[in-house]
């Protein structure tokens, strides 16, 4: 029986080591994940880390076409991040990374498990998640049906500490 492919976002950072080489290294090893078609990248954007500390974070985004169910792109990305050299410290909030892989959203599909919320619970509050998800889904809206432009205004105005660039 042949499983019914679905869209899911991703939001890739690092910001130890060479972010960048990171970044395109994480892209291919995502591309070669059986079971998942690239369909979109962004470009590479340098932004300020938010909730978070250490040197500035190199972000991206990705659409995917996955029969993988969610729990089975969650091992998989956390495979790629971990053969990358991700160390998640014991009670160390968001500490600096080599790799982070999170999984934004999947097509019609809510989780509020321990180990995965979707959609990200925090993604309408990061300019380094909605700029590059904006590049490659400018129609894209929240679950409450608001426009990702929207969403990049707003926190604009909230915080205008963060900061992002294309690179």
């Amino acid at each position: 029986m042949t499983r019914e492919a679905r869209r899911a976002w991703l939001s890739l950072g690092a910001n130890l080591g060479d972010p960048v080489a990171m970044l395109r290294e994480a892209v291919r090893r995502i591309q070669a994940t059986e079971g998942v078609t690239l369909v979109a990248e962004s470009s590479l954007w340098r932004t300020s880390p938010v909730d978070s500390f250490g040197p500035e974070y190199v972000n991206a985004a990705l659409a995917l076409e996955t029969v993988l169910k969610p729990m089975e792109l969650l091992a998989a990305m956390q495979a790629i991040e971990n053969d990358c050299g991700r160390v998640r410290p014991a009670g160390v909030h968001n500490a600096p990374r080599t790799l982070d892989i999170d999984i934004l959203a999947f097509e019609g599909v809510t989780i509020g498990d321990p180990r995965l919320t979707l959609p990200h619970p925090r993604m309408n509050e990061r300019l380094f998640v909605l700029v590059p998800l904006s590049e490659i889904e400018p129609g894209w809206k929240s679950p409450a049906g608001v426009p990702v432009r929207e969403l990049i205004e707003t926190v604009r105005e909230k915080d205008p500490t963060q900061r992002i660039e294309r690179i």
